[in-house]
């Protein structure tokens, strides 16, 4: 038998709502104090320490222990997934309050289990789905999936005509096309010679000229 876990939240860091209740209704629950984990978040916020060292000190045979189920969410998506996962790592859940109080130990707590397994494989579905339509529309518009590239054909000439040029500073030179120093000396040297990846970028707009000697 693994051991009790508990997590809670209020969702102001101004100490306007206290742990007390919470944190009570989980040493009620046989939840020791050190295993206790806490945040002052608001439940849209990404960034949860106490939630992320939770989950991270979970293992299989665990039980985690909420009050709510709205403490362990930022929103629906990422509670199915949170579940789900707990669920793949053999840890249970338990949910002490509201209108269906959860205990995965029990033949309704394992059924929501694969209710929340079939949420995350339907959201994944819908993202696959969403990116290969995407793409292929993309490719019916001429374009290919892909991180837009961030030297065109017209920021290659420019380096190119600058680079080389005693009164150039690369670092104004960078701020000027955006981009960073490593990107600009993929595509041009330091004396103005198109290397391969500036070669692609022209050859790629129709517009490709060797420099002349």
């Amino acid at each position: 038998m693994g051991e009790l876990v508990g997590y809670v939240r209020v969702s102001k860091a101004d100490g306007s709502q206290v742990l007390d209740l919470q944190k009570d209704a989980l040493l009620s629950a046989g939840v020791q104090p050190s295993m206790i984990y806490e945040d002052f978040a608001s439940g849209k916020q990404d960034d949860r320490p106490g939630l992320n060292s939770c989950v991270k000190a979970l293992r299989p045979s665990d039980i985690l222990v909420v009050w709510k189920l709205d403490r362990l969410g930022r929103d629906l998506r990422h509670l199915v997934n949170t579940v789900d996962d707990l669920s793949k790592r053999g840890v249970g859940l338990r949910v002490l309050a509201g209108q269906s109080p959860i205990d995965t130990s029990s033949a309704q707590g394992k059924l929501l289990f694969g209710i929340f397994a079939s949420l995350a494989e339907y959201e994944r579905e819908l993202i696959r789905e969403r990116t290969i339509a995407g793409l292929q529309s993309a490719r019916s518009r001429g374009r290919v999936g892909g991180r837009k590239p961030r030297m065109t054909a017209a920021k290659v000439r420019l380096a190119q005509a600058a680079m080389g040029q005693p009164e150039t500073v690369v670092a104004d030179l960078c701020d000027e096309l955006r981009v960073s120093r490593q990107t600009l000396y993929r595509h041009v040297s330091p004396d103005g010679e198109l290397r391969p990846d500036g070669i692609k970028v022209l050859g790629h707009s129709g517009v490709y000229l060797p420099k002349s000697p």
